[in-house]
């Protein structure tokens, strides 16, 4: 027997049910917490509005207090038979209660409940996100600060260019993630808003106390006009797909140079041996297959915002059930994000470094813009001292003096790691939450 909150004394075929549902009871049980969470402060405020008594509220409380604990400790289900999870908390209430879990639901629709438990659910996951980068980021300045002192070419169009460091190649992307995590502040500043009370979208004749539930489920703000807290439903997906590809983008071109730095031709890192792994015929091979999967997946993960943005592209104005397949797109998503975050930063703990690199003969053109830079510093114009550089190399003649005196903010010899860490702190600290999960929590 089918349990359907909006059963009206007719059962619907099971082709139809087993289609529209989908995947709902297996991604909703990640959102089971926040359905507990969200119907404590609603049923809180219908008690102060008088739609529910003191007496009810306080036998209501205990009761999804019980629900909630079972969900902590993994013992809840969403039976067969039953929608989501939504569904089987009231269910659930009113199995214990009788007919005062059905009370749960005033003032609601599952429109705007479901909304709110994404918005919590979105919260936590960009927090998971934001800790992992955080992680991340500490190991890359760590890494530039221990290696700044250590050449490696620097590359245009993959030709020698210019002399480049360790330092500075940590470094880069230590910043870079300080931008990425721009994008998951915003993102997070967009889940950050309470929907609850929009009901279908067009709110209630209730006179419901949305600014007390805002307070309870510790919202920065709410979405003030209904029709917009519904209008939500697929911006907030957007954002957060934007955030994660933007930290994506990152770590996959990260990953690309560790596997260009660890083949032979080039030799300029290595791991050890446990973490590669080999050929079945070559028995000299140490693959970067960690890095390659991991490039593979960031690569993906960068197609989520185009996803997102077809699947909600043509909708009309309110809620349809295409915006459920989001679900399917975006729960796995952060995971795949965290884990190889995480996974980065385990590898990069035991990254080993060569040093010495910029002594080959075949590095020696990499040096001539420092040497035209001497020259101009001895007083010749530029075009006069790259021209004369240009020539002895043309001629077979040129020499690298192979000093390089970089010293400008952000250069060589002054790669202005603390100022890094400082735009990092200065972003943190402007999150509207206090400490992170750790991931998995």
């Amino acid at each position: 027997m089918k349990k359907q909150l909006w059963n009206k004394g007719f059962q619907p075929d099971e082709l139809i049910e087993n289609f529209t549902v989908g995947r709902d009871r297996e991604l909703d049980l990640r959102l089971a917490r926040y359905d507990v969470q969200g119907s404590m402060a609603h049923i809180r405020m219908l008690r102060e509005i008088g739609l529910l008594t003191q007496e009810e509220l306080d036998t209501l409380l205990p009761a999804l207090e019980e629900i909630a604990a079972e969900i902590e400790r993994g013992e809840f289900r969403i039976e067969d038979g039953v929608e989501d999870v939504h569904s089987q908390v009231e269910f659930m209430l009113t199995d214990r209660l009788g007919d005062l879990g059905k009370k749960i639901h005033s003032g609601r629709s599952r429109n705007d409940q479901v909304l709110v438990d994404l918005k919590l659910f979105f919260r936590d996951e960009l927090k998971r996100i934001a800790y992992a980068v955080e992680l991340l980021f500490n190991r890359l300045l760590e890494l530039s600060e221990r290696h700044k002192d250590v050449l490696m070419p620097g590359y245009t169009h993959l030709q020698v260019a210019m002399p480049s460091s360790f330092g500075l190649w940590f470094g880069a992307y230590a910043e870079s993630l300080v931008d990425d995590l721009q994008m998951v502040k915003a993102a997070y500043c967009i889940a950050d808003q309470n929907p609850l009370g929009s009901a279908a979208g067009y709110g209630s004749s209730f006179p419901l106390d949305r600014e007390m539930t805002t307070r309870l489920l510790g919202f920065a703000d709410l979405h003030y006009n209904v029709v917009a807290a519904q209008m939500s439903r697929g911006k907030t997906e957007r954002a957060l797909a934007a955030a994660v590809a933007a930290v994506a983008s990152t770590l996959g071109h990260l990953a690309m140079d560790v596997c260009m730095w660890m083949c032979g031709n080039f030799g300029f890192v290595s791991f050890p041996d446990e973490l590669t792994t080999g050929s079945s015929i070559m028995p000299h091979k140490k693959n970067p297959d960690v890095f390659e999967i991991m490039r593979g997946k960031c690569n993906r993960l960068q197609a989520l915002p185009n996803e997102l943005a077809l699947l909600t592209a043509n909708l009309p104005l309110g809620y349809n059930r295409d915006l459920q397949l989001m679900k399917d797109i975006v729960f796995p998503a952060t995971d795949e994000l965290v884990d190889c975050l995480m996974t980065a930063d385990f590898m990069l703990g035991q990254i080993r470094v060569k040093e010495g690199i910029t002594d080959d003969v075949k590095y020696d053109y990499m040096f001539t813009v420092e040497d035209v830079n001497r020259l101009v510093l001895e007083g010749v114009p530029f075009r006069d001292a790259y021209r004369r550089i240009g020539e002895m190399v043309q001629r077979g003649e040129y020499k690298p003096t192979r000093e390089v005196k970089h010293t400008h903010l952000g250069s060589i010899g002054n790669p202005a790691n603390d100022r890094i860490r400082t735009k990092m702190e200065n972003l943190l600290s402007g999150f509207n939450w206090e400490g992170y999960p750790a991931p998995g929590e």
